[in-house]
């Protein structure tokens, strides 16, 4: 019977592997928690997170401004192809005109049976009106051709037209395609930076909403206290206006992808402001530093545009005194702040 027994050198097995089992449970343990000397990430500090969420915010700038020239563009596209449906309408009108001239001629040919003029009228019972009689149906056969024409041309242009909206039509939902991906990114980052923000605590967050993005001085807030105004130190009266209008807008929101009048995002301040003087801006950022005349910063006067980062990504509205007013961020209103902030990139002069 001793034969059939189990080897003992299984069971010493088995034991190891029991014990190995019960170190790698308790290693596990350790690992989670579970034994009680494992440790947590680290909660970030208020600073941290000041710098995750700037860096945020500035990629969720750069797509906005990447939104904005796209809606700029569909908006165009939209009114090219609102304009070829207004024309094509007018010029299926016109079709539609010269076929019922046509269908007249048709007509009194059918009802006079077919046969040639000329022929109709050697059969006349009066042969004294023969003449008068070839003479008209000559003109007939030349507004017969010429009603032909007209269809045939007509029935081009409003061919060429139709083509040309179907090409703004592929444009403009390509645009709008576009918009979406630049939203959803926008979107994304700006929902990123809000969960961040809710880890901490009001106090903290007051802080990184002081800090992020903005090291203004709580006192430029309400505008100049002492010397002239930015407004007479402006190069002239459309400039004036656009800091005027500027100094208005303190303490409006902040709103990705607004141009006023109650919230603005940073290109759409600066773009009502000059709207509100007189002068037209387009969109985006990268594009208004094109508009005006360039100017070192050694030569900035209030109305000057300042902008920001290598990708030209931000922009404010210089008011003296090595000061700006923009829209920072959602976490900031519109505010007065220094100029060396943010990495200047340039400066250009409206007017």
């Amino acid at each position: 019977m001793g034969a059939h027994r189990r080897p003992r050198q299984r069971a010493t097995g088995s034991g190891r592997a029991r014990t190995a089992a019960a170190i790698t449970l308790a290693g596990a343990a350790t690992a989670t928690g579970l034994g009680g000397t494992g440790h947590a990430d680290p909660q970030p500090t208020a600073a941290q997170v000041r710098a995750k969420v700037d860096k945020l915010y500035q990629e969720a700038e750069v797509a906005t401004e990447k939104y904005n020239g796209a809606k700029e563009k569909a908006d165009t596209a939209e009114q090219r192809l609102e304009k070829l449906r207004d024309e094509a309408a007018r010029k299926e009108d016109r079709l539609n005109s010269a076929r019922e001239a046509l269908g007249s001629v048709a007509a009194a040919q059918y009802r006079g049976g077919g046969l040639d003029p000329a022929v109709q009228l050697a059969l006349s019972s009066d042969p004294d009106r023969y003449l008068d009689g070839a003479a008209f149906a000559e003109r007939a056969g030349s507004r017969q051709k010429a009603a032909v024409g007209r269809v045939r041309k007509n029935l081009r242009e409003v061919e060429q037209l139709r083509g040309a909206a179907r090409v703004e039509v592929a444009s403009l939902k390509s645009r709008r395609a576009e918009l979406q991906r630049h939203r959803e990114t926008v979107t994304g980052k700006l929902e990123r930076a809000r969960r961040l923000l809710s880890r901490l605590t009001a106090e903290e967050r007051a802080d990184v909403g002081e800090g992020t993005g903005e090291r203004a001085s709580r006192a430029s807030s309400s505008g100049p206290r002492e010397g002239l105004s930015p407004s007479s130190q402006a190069p002239n009266s459309r400039a004036a206006a656009a800091v005027s209008y500027a100094y208005q807008k303190l303490g409006s929101p902040y709103v990705w992808g607004a141009t006023g009048p109650n919230a603005f995002d940073c290109s759409g301040l600066t773009q009502a402001a000059y709207r509100a003087a007189g002068v037209s801006l387009p969109r985006t950022t990268y594009a208004q530093i094109d508009t005006g005349r360039r100017v070192s910063r050694s030569e900035l006067l209030p109305g000057d545009l300042v902008f920001f980062y290598s990708g030209i990504t931000h922009v404010g509205i210089y008011v003296g005194n090595g000061n700006m007013i923009h829209a920072p961020n959602p976490s900031a209103p519109v505010r007065v702040a220094p100029v060396d902030e943010m990495p200047f990139a340039g400066a250009a002069r409206m007017v």
